[in-house]
């Protein structure tokens, strides 16, 4: 496992991503990740399932503190109350004290920025949380974050896979030392019909998604938590640190980007444009 470091902060450059991993099925596939050396682990209150993410990690015999936990707080809860009743019910859930990164899920225009982006900073500086973060905020919105709201921000998770380049985000993000992690890296498995990136796939003897993950996680500045409820999967999700890309195989998969998004919403903020 490699990690990537911002701010002083050291993650694990691949997490898994838990959406949808609940009940006892859940809690199998969590335990399976940890124990086959995954040490990020990310979830949400929105996701329905960090009282399972608790339980894997529990169950998993290894230590809290060799893990990193990333938990969020929805976009309809950013009031500085219902964050601190947000984040007091997600670390009940979780039954730990404190969690490695605590994110703003969405972006709402509802609450001022400057108000929820405090009480975030509170929420570390209390010890609930060792670094504080937000998903799915584009530039103009970091902007507002950081340079008018001085928010010391660690993470930006965004989509972020083959078909959806975000160049001018994660050069921003680079400019402010914070990592940009990757959700839905393998677009929703559409990678696996790829001629590309499978042909560059079996130059190294990898599958579609492990040749995706590689060009992620080879990028500076960039984390990927792939999801997978299958144990073949989860552990073939890992096997990715044996191998590297040419620069002109990380240009022909860079070169595939057509803006295909996969998560939008209503809620949605108005996206950087390429």
């Amino acid at each position: 496992m490699i990690h990537k470091t911002v701010k002083g902060i050291r993650i694990p450059a691949l997490g898994l991503g838990t959406f949808e991993l609940t009940g006892d099925s859940g809690v199998a596939a969590i335990r399976t990740a940890i124990e086959h050396g995954y040490r990020h682990i990310d979830t949400a209150a929105r996701y329905g399932n960090e009282a399972e993410v608790g339980q894997a990690i529990r169950e998993s015999g290894v230590p809290r503190d060799e893990l990193f936990v990333t938990t969020k707080v929805w976009f309809d809860k950013l009031a500085p109350d219902q964050i601190r009743q947000s984040v007091a019910d997600s670390l009940d859930r979780l039954q730990m004290d404190a969690v490695d990164l605590l994110l703003v899920h969405w972006p709402t225009r509802e609450v001022p920025l400057a108000d929820t982006l405090a009480t975030f900073a509170e929420m570390r500086d209390s010890g609930r949380t060792r670094s504080i973060g937000v998903s799915n905020f584009t530039i103009p919105l970091l902007a507002e974050a950081v340079d008018t709201c001085g928010a010391d921000l660690v993470v930006n998770q965004v989509e972020y896979h083959p078909y959806l380049a975000q160049d001018k985000l994660l050069a921003d993000a680079r400019s402010r030392d914070m990592l940009l992690t990757a959700y839905q890296p393998i677009a929703r498995g559409e990678v696996f019909q790829d001629p590309t990136i499978t042909r560059i796939g079996e130059a190294h003897g990898k599958s579609a998604a492990q040749v995706t993950l590689r060009w992620l996680v080879q990028q500076d500045n960039v984390a990927a938590i792939p999801r997978s409820s299958r144990p073949e999967n989860i552990r073939a999700n890992l096997d990715i640190f044996d191998f590297e890309l040419s620069d002109a195989e990380m240009a022909e998969i860079a070169a595939l980007d057509r803006q295909d998004r996969k998560s939008d919403f209503d809620w949605a903020p108005d996206w950087d444009r390429p």
